[in-house]
């Protein structure tokens, strides 16, 4: 067996566990596959954790107790090795469950609630070292209508899998396929990097990497994009007018890119560093000062051609980072509602 499909069957007792939640038994397939010094790095205000048995109750102890039906739902897992030959799984998809308690200061609706996730595992000698995640914590806010700052230019939804329903990406292992992917998108990178210090939006020759049907799925806070005019609307304009250093920071970040098949990803943390110059992102002021972000993601490429791209940063650690404490807010913004335990009937007493 290669050892990327040997990685992938290494991190599936872990999601098996989390599909029918059981902490205990996540606990013990967590722990068997990892090292004891194991390096957890959550999105905030998580942090980082040392440990399988300490990250399992500090990332989901709470979660499961305000989601007791908590499920995970994965839709992509892929791996490969990045440019420094170190091994990555990388798994994209949400947990859901009925929201019936508060968490992290979100009041409960008393329905299903989803939360998208990116995670990467890093794997040496076959145990995990490191683990990589963003969760879509402003996605919950936004479903319970909690949200406390400024809305998306995106679309707001339930952001799907892939198109094609193949994310779940089977061995054997394609190598000379999976490089090609990878190429693809850091030869859009590059390009993506030349503007706009080297030109107008011509410069990144998005004709030539983006399919024109391309769907740019952001995190909640920015949200969706439909096709390169979306992209560059909804997303790209505001964000660029507003860090145009973008890129030219290298030696302040980490990438680790790998491909597998038609997908391709990238973690680091961080992998972004700009200057907070100019307004009209997000909302925020030009605050002046240098940020770095934690934007994990996927792509998918068809023909030759992206075709999707599923994007997750760590927004509350940029605000966070400007001294904005969104969970401050939070509690203002929804100190009249119920953040009490929900009892919900079980719908078959009269």
């Amino acid at each position: 067996m290669d050892t990327q499909t040997a990685n992938k069957d290494l991190i599936a007792p872990i999601r098996a566990a989390m599909y029918d939640f059981d902490m205990d038994r996540l606990k013990r397939v967590l722990s068997a596959a990892t090292t004891p010094d194991a390096v957890f790095r959550l999105c905030f205000p998580f942090g980082d954790t040392v440990g399988a048995e300490a990250f399992c109750d500090h990332a989901y102890g709470a979660l499961l107790d305000a989601w007791p039906d908590l499920e995970r739902r994965d839709w992509i897992v892929m791996a490969g090795p990045d440019e420094d030959g170190a091994e990555w799984v990388g798994c994209g998809g949400y947990y859901t469950g009925s929201f019936i308690s508060p968490w992290l200061d979100i009041p409960p609706t008393g329905h299903q609630t989803h939360m998208r996730f990116h995670e990467f595992f890093r794997i040496e000698g076959g145990k995990i070292v490191e683990f990589q995640g963003v969760w879509d914590i402003p996605e919950v806010m936004v479903q319970a209508r909690a949200w406390p700052l400024a809305p998306s230019l995106g679309r707001e939804w339930h952001v799907p899998g892939p198109a094609t329903c193949d994310g779940i990406v089977p061995g054997p292992y394609d190598q000379k396929k999976s490089a090609a992917s990878c190429q693809h998108i850091i030869d859009m990178l590059e390009h993506m990097t030349r503007h706009p210090s080297m030109g107008g939006p011509e410069v990144m020759e998005m004709d030539r990497f983006w399919h024109d049907k391309m769907s740019w799925y952001g995190p909640s806070g920015i949200g969706t994009a439909r096709g390169i005019a979306g992209f560059r609307n909804w997303h790209q304009i505001p964000f660029l007018k507003a860090m145009p250093d973008r890129g030219q920071h290298g030696g302040e970040i980490s990438h680790h890119f790998f491909g597998d098949g038609d997908y391709a990803a990238v973690t680091g943390w961080p992998d972004m560093a700009q200057t907070l110059t100019q307004g009209g992102w997000l909302g925020i002021a030009p605050a002046g000062r240098k940020i770095t972000m934690r934007s994990l993601d996927f792509w998918r490429i068809e023909n030759g051609k992206i075709r999707e791209n599923w994007v997750l940063v760590d927004l509350l650690d940029v605000y966070d980072q400007l001294g904005v404490d969104v969970f401050a807010r939070l509690r203002e913004f929804n100190k009249v509602r119920n953040m009490g335990r929900l009892n919900i009937p079980d719908g078959m007493s009269l």
